[in-house]
């Protein structure tokens, strides 16, 4: 890819606004900026300064008052010269200062290469550059403030300590083949064993954090079912702290799936409202008792809402047992604020969705249902891309073909066979070997103007 050039895009998101921003990058950027650009006989570039003049057009008449700022290589986004000019957010100014950059010059700048052009040079590492990518799409702080830890370099520097160890194992054996006399191995079995059990844990914990990581970028689907009237359209509006669904004492109100999107402990939910589930002959609910169950067949996680101030019902047990065959699910009794005809059975969460009684503890059991043994409060180090979680696992899977072959006493050319092969993925996570097609495969889904 050619890095020679300048490059220009618009920055800021597409339509009006209070201030647009647009970006050049390259060698030429001061050179092309100052084509379209006035400024004051007595003001100069300064790294890392704003400085004020005015947009003109062609014929040298004024268009809009800027800001320009000038960042110089290496010190800038892309270890470039950098330069980014704000003016007014009126796309047709913004247009006009891309049109002008590129009459001097420059060219449109592909999606993502501000950042590719960054990890090109060395200014980032690759999952720093892909947890920008995560930072801009962020629906929550959560989801903000994990992206920002991966892009200050989490998860390279829990990575750096696992191949620094798989770098001085395979130095060791390179060494012991070199240096061998009589055929007596310089690391026995059980040292290489010692070495690499490590190794493997640290790869095993960064894959263990997917399962999480993987929540927290995509967020996940929860479906609330149970009998007509026993509050789940009531919860619904509770965990989504909004009137979304119709309440009323009428059973059956709800008869389609109502879905919403919040959030639970910073992480996106797509909440489904089902319809009652009963035997009905209507056949508008009956439809509506079909997708029921088909929510609950497709969603992350079941709610299954029963009544703890009515007597306990058959179907209630049925979606309880249907809802734990399929997958992960939890139990919420309802209007815990009334007057009980039974205890709540050992596991379920009791709550009142109009006093909000025990919405904080099932807020927490679905966080904990979601991912087992409180992972959420973990912030640094997660992986959260499918991309890394398939090189972990092959990293993985040749640690474990090294450690067998070791104690099978597989000699030593062959087994750093296995411990090359591991590396190979560690170095493709980080990029240190990435192929261009998998690069231009990252980058193509950037913003352009990123």
């Amino acid at each position: 890819m050619a890095l020679d050039d300048t490059i220009v895009a618009i920055s800021t998101p597409p339509g009006r606004g209070g201030i647009g921003v647009v970006r050049l990058s390259g060698p030429h950027a001061r050179l092309i900026a100052e084509s379209f650009l006035r400024f004051s006989p007595s003001s100069d570039w300064a790294a890392r300064h704003a400085r004020f003049g005015h947009l003109v057009d062609g014929d040298g008449h004024m268009i809009d008052e800027v800001v320009a700022t000038f960042f110089e290589a290496p010190r800038s986004y892309t270890a470039e010269d950098l330069v980014e000019v704000s003016c007014h957010g009126a796309p047709v100014i913004l247009r006009h200062v891309v049109e002008r950059a590129l009459r001097g010059g420059a060219r449109l700048a592909n999606p993502g290469e501000f950042t590719l052009r960054a990890y090109l040079h060395g200014r980032i590492d690759l999952p720093q550059a892909e947890a920008v990518r995560d930072l801009i799409e962020a629906t929550t702080l959560y989801q903000a403030r994990v992206a920002a830890r991966q892009s200050g370099g989490s998860v390279s520097r829990c990575l750096a300590p696992v191949k620094e160890q798989l770098i001085e194992l395979i130095a060791l054996l390179e060494a012991g083949i070199d240096f061998a006399e009589d055929d007596v191995s310089v690391a026995p079995t059980a040292e290489i064993v010692r070495r690499v059990d490590p190794i493997r844990a640290g790869v095993d914990r960064l894959l263990a954090s997917f399962q999480f990581g993987q929540v927290v970028r995509e967020g996940f689907s929860l479906a609330i079912v149970g009998r007509p009237n026993v509050g789940k359209s009531s919860l619904f509006n509770r965990l989504l702290e909004q009137d979304r669904a119709i309440v009323t004492e009428i059973a059956g109100t709800t008869r389609d799936l109502v879905s919403e999107t919040a959030a639970i402990g910073g992480i996106p939910v797509k909440l489904y409202d089902t319809a009652g589930i009963r035997v009905t002959p209507e056949l508008v609910e009956s439809r509506g008792i079909e997708r029921s169950y088909q929510a609950m067949a497709d969603a992350d996680l079941t709610v299954v809402v029963i009544d703890l101030s009515q007597p306990e019902e058959p179907e209630d047990r049925e979606l309880i047992a249907r809802a734990a065959s399929q997958g992960r699910r939890l139990v919420a009794a309802n209007k815990s604020d009334l007057p009980l005809l039974r205890e709540a059975p050992e596991g379920v969460i009791p709550v009142s969705a109009l006093t909000g009684e025990g919405i904080p503890a099932l807020r927490k059991a679905i966080l904990g249902a979601i991912s087992p043994g409180g992972e959420w409060e973990q912030e640094t180090g997660l992986i959260t891309s499918l991309r890394h979680e398939q090189l972990l696992r092959e990293s993985a899977a040749y640690l474990q073909k090294a450690r067998d072959a070791a104690q099978a006493s597989i000699p030593h050319e062959m087994l750093l066979l296995d411990l090359y092969a591991s590396l190979e993925p560690l170095d493709a996570l980080t990029g240190a070997t990435t192929a261009d097609d998998i690069l231009n495969r990252i980058f193509a889904t950037f913003c352009i103007g990123k």
